[in-house]
């Protein structure tokens, strides 16, 4: 049996839950998400206490079972709370700033690069070197952080770049001097 399958989700009095066509729609105060409920699995709403069960011990199912559940609680808890990733730019010169909703990055190229956020992605800069990206969907959250760290990762030597905040980057030693 699987251990995250069989954990019960608490549903807050503010999220709605509906049914249909093997999808599971929640909405709450934050916006609304659709969850694809594989065949196999089934669940209970009973006095906000959201359960999953499989139909059978096949494997298929088995696998699907923890996968059902796992991304039921994460669009209760984006729709409720939201999710939020924190990025950390290093560099001299290295910033970024809001035009709009729009987020404009100076990383080093010839040339700014304009990202625009997809909907339901809200970008917050904190400080010209620290920069937040919120949203009620997890996957579209991290998503669009990775994208933003690919532009400029960070680099061994120096240290420049986008990274995750607590990130750790390993360092190398540069160049030896003379012999």
């Amino acid at each position: 049996m699987s251990r995250i399958g069989k954990k019960p989700i608490t549903v807050p009095d503010n999220v709605q839950l509906t049914y249909n066509n093997e999808t599971l729609t929640v909405k709450g105060p934050k916006g609304v998400q659709t969850v694809p409920i594989a065949e196999g699995i089934s669940f209970n709403n009973e006095n906000g206490i959201l359960t999953f069960v499989r139909a059978n011990d096949e494997k298929k199912v088995r696998a699907l079972h923890g996968l059902s559940r796992a991304l039921a609680f994460n669009a209760i808890h984006g729709v409720t709370n939201g999710y939020q990733r924190n990025l950390t730019i290093e560099g001299v010169g290295f910033k970024a700033e809001l035009r709009g909703l729009k987020l404009l990055l100076n990383l080093g190229y010839s040339h700014p690069i304009l990202f625009i956020p997809p909907t339901g992605i809200e970008f917050v800069v904190v400080t010209p070197t620290s920069l937040q990206i919120k949203g009620d969907n997890k996957h579209d959250v991290g998503e669009i952080a990775a994208k933003i760290r690919k532009i400029r990762p960070p680099e061994p030597y120096k240290g420049k770049g986008v990274r995750y905040e607590g990130e750790y980057i390993r360092r190398k030693a540069g160049k030896s001097a003379g012999k």
